[in-house]
Order: structure tokens, then C-alpha cells, then sequence
């Protein structure tokens, strides 16, 4: 499976819960900062807490909190708990093996995709949750200015 949307659900869902880590947010309030549906919002976050990086609280005042400190949760983390499979599409069936191209396609593209991703997973895994609240706020300074 290639990369979704649920990697960018998963970071925005944190770096909220991170923005305003001294209180519960409900998937409503994280759904709305998303303009998109609680549902949605809600699997997102039940991956992220079977990955151990929000916990969860039932009942009134309940809600979403961060199971660990922003300072300590990758955007890497964020993209594991949430997709499967390799970023990088690969052929959905054998290419034909008669043909010179078709022969060797496979083998070639896997080096240079597990290359590709690795950079990626490298990029990911160097940046925290801590860093993109410090980035909004910044934004939202110029913004006010």
C-alpha cells in the first residue's frame, strides 16, 4: 500500500495534542481542526494508541492525551502506527518475463525504491512532534503581525 492520508491525519491529530498537551481534546475538536469527520479522526487515533503515542479516557471529560512527550515522537512514529506496507507502489503482478525490459523492471525498481525509502524513513525519523508545534506557533506569530 503507498502512502495515504492517514500519515498527515496521524501528525496533525499529535501536533495538536501536543500544542495543547495540559488538557483532554476530543476527536470532535481534532476533527474540526481538520475540517474532516470524527470517525475518521477516531480509527486514526485508536492506531496511534495501540502504538503507545496518545492515550485515551472515557466518559465526560475524556479524550485524547499524548501517552509520551512531544519532544520524543517522530514524525517516523506517527507514519509507522498508522500505514502498512512500502511508500513506493510496486508492479501489482509479475511483468512479462519473455521481455528484456519486463525481465529485469523488478529487481532494478526494488533497489531504487527501498533506496527512496529509506531516505524518507531517515527524513521522518529526525523530525518531532515538538519541532512542528514550535513551527505553528511561529506561523501564527507572523501571522498576527
Amino acid at each position: 500500500m503507498s502512502l495515504s492520508s492517514r500519515s498527515a491525519v496521524a501528525i496533525h491529530a499529535l501536533t495538536m495534542l501536543a500544542r495543547w498537551e495540559d488538557r483532554t481534546q476530543t476527536s470532535a475538536e481534532i476533527a474540526d481542526s481538520l475540517a474532516s469527520n470524527p470517525v475518521l479522526v477516531r480509527r486514526i487515533l485508536g492506531s496511534l494508541r495501540d502504538a503507545g503515542l496518545v492515550h485515551s479516557t472515557e466518559g465526560r471529560g475524556g479524550g485524547w492525551t499524548l501517552a509520551r512527550s512531544p519532544r520524543k515522537i517522530t514524525l517516523y512514529d506517527a507514519y509507522t502506527a498508522v500505514e502498512d506496507g512500502p511508500v513506493l507502489s510496486r508492479h501489482p503482478h509479475p511483468p512479462n518475463d519473455a521481455c528484456e525490459v519486463g525481465r529485469h523492471m523488478q529487481a532494478v525498481l526494488e533497489a531504487e525504491f527501498r533506496e527512496a525509502e529509506h531516505a524518507m524513513e531517515e527524513r521522518l525519523s529526525r523530525t518531532t512532534i515538538e519541532h512542528l508545534v514550535q513551527q505553528t506557533i511561529a506561523r501564527e506569530r507572523e501571522l498576527a503581525r
